[in-house]
């Protein structure tokens, strides 16, 4: 099976390969009806892929050659931080078609990346209605399902015939995002139910609506959070969710395509704060946009090894008569840091999945903390066979491992229990990064560590 996939990804590659040649010679020779043959022959998706591997010189006979609704296909699979752009460079009469041939919520997305003055300028330009369906969707909170949600889809009337609700989806179906649902209103056009397409094609004509389609509907607020909507489609495997106002009437849908770029965005957006990093660092950002990013949380970091480099200034005394513990610092701070990142990570993913209730967040305490036990015990008696024999010191040696068992535990505690804490007074779990709490774990190492050995300075 492996190979089989391996085939088919060489042939894929190939293919594009082929593909992308040909388009390429066309544009270089200027033959606008051979490029478009060659072109629009190719998946969207590869389309993308080639446009974004064009120079400014070749989007610009792009832009000449293809229509605008061709073109809003092609923008639609590109990285939505390039579209600002490109977007930027078209001219504005022809990249407002643009946005008006595509999908509302896709356009809106962009033109959040852009200046109020341009997008001002691209609805004033743009196509009335819509530029008032996409001036509708601009209200609605970032990240919420109303940012996210699409206003093209098909609704039938509970009162309507098969027969009607058929001709009425005929007549509606180009623009729809998706017609595997129908969503049933009732007259105050509040949503009340839903019908597979299937279910509608195989019922008689003058079968009513309201008897065929299925009240057993999920529905969203229009300010739900988008990563508490992503985990509903996990869970239920939907395809689509309708989004609803507090009174129940059908504001939009959201799509399993809208769903998976939110997934991206939110993983992405996890591992940037796990790393230490405001922002998400992209591989084309410049260095001072990269460094930008990354200095905040830095410069916090820094603060606080300040105060670990005094903490063990405290200690001066001590080290200066058993200089030998200088040695075995990194090794319990590292330690320490480790074991706290990787209760980090599993409480993190936890909180981010939902799979923690308030009794699964106890049972998750209890469990990391045996875990800690268990592993920090470990650790400590390896590491005091080790220091035993490499420094012929028993008493060193029983120190060290009891230092890293005390720390691993409270560590491992610390992990868990942190990003429950900011859980709980509604802060995004993942700030507490793994940088921040391994500078926590080396004050609280070092604290154990030279509080053990002032405690027993005279046996060493």
């Amino acid at each position: 099976m492996e190979e089989t996939n391996a085939n088919y990804e060489e042939q894929y590659e190939e293919k594009y390969k082929e593909y992308s040649e040909n388009v390429l010679t066309t544009l270089n020779n200027k033959d606008m009806d051979e490029f478009r043959e060659v072109f629009l022959e190719m998946h969207p998706y590869d389309q993308a892929m080639f446009f974004n591997e064009q120079s400014k010189e070749n989007r610009m006979l792009i832009y000449a050659y293809l229509a605008p609704n061709e073109l809003a296909d092609v923008m639609i699979n590109i990285e939505l931080e390039e579209t600002k752009g490109f977007f930027m460079e078209m001219d504005p009469r022809f990249a407002a078609m643009v946005f008006s041939q595509m999908p509302a919520d896709d356009a809106v997305d962009t033109l959040n990346q852009l200046d109020k003055d341009a997008v001002v300028s691209f609805l004033t330009i743009m196509d009335k209605d819509a530029a008032n369906e996409i001036k509708h969707l601009l209200h609605y909170e970032e990240k919420t399902a109303g940012s996210i949600m699409t206003t093209e889809y098909v609704a039938i009337l509970k009162s309507q015939t098969v027969n009607e609700a058929l001709l009425h989806l005929k007549q509606k179906a180009q623009e729809a995002e998706t017609i595997y649902y129908l969503y049933v209103l009732d007259d105050d056009k509040r949503l009340v139910g839903v019908v597979s397409l299937r279910d509608l094609i195989i019922s008689s004509d003058s079968t009513l609506i309201g008897e065929i389609m299925s009240e057993n509907i999920v529905a969203v607020s229009v300010a739900r959070d988008q990563e508490e909507i992503a985990q509903m489609f996990r869970d239920y495997d939907f395809l689509a969710l309708p989004v609803v106002d507090f009174q129940d009437h059908l504001l939009g849908i959201i799509t399993v395509d809208d769903i998976l770029d939110v997934m991206e965005e939110e993983a992405s957006e996890d591992y940037s704060k796990l790393a230490g990093i405001s922002e998400t660092d992209r591989p084309n950002d410049n260095a001072f946009s990269a460094a930008k990013k990354r200095l905040p949380w830095l410069v916090i970091l820094l603060f606080m090894g300040m105060f670990t480099a005094s903490l063990i200034g405290q200690f001066e005394q001590t080290l200066d008569q058993v200089a030998v513990l200088a040695i075995f610092i990194p090794l319990i701070a590292g330690m320490a840091g480790n074991s706290g990142t990787q209760a980090l990570a599993v409480a993190v993913r936890g909180l981010a999945t939902g799979d923690y209730e308030n009794t699964g967040k106890i049972k998750l305490i209890f469990r990391e903390t045996a875990t800690g036990f268990i592993t920090g015990t470990v650790c400590g008696i390896v590491i005091s066979f080790v220091i035993f024999f490499w420094k012929d010191d028993l008493f060193l040696g029983i120190l060290v491992g009891v230092s890293i068992m005390a720390s691993i535990v409270v560590a491992t505690i610390a992990g868990s229990l942190v990003p429950m804490i900011m859980d709980r007074f509604n802060i995004d779990p993942a700030v507490a990064s793994g940088p921040f709490i391994t500078t926590i774990n080396d004050i609280i190492s070092v604290l154990i560590y030279f509080g053990l050995a002032t405690t027993f300075m005279a046996y060493l």
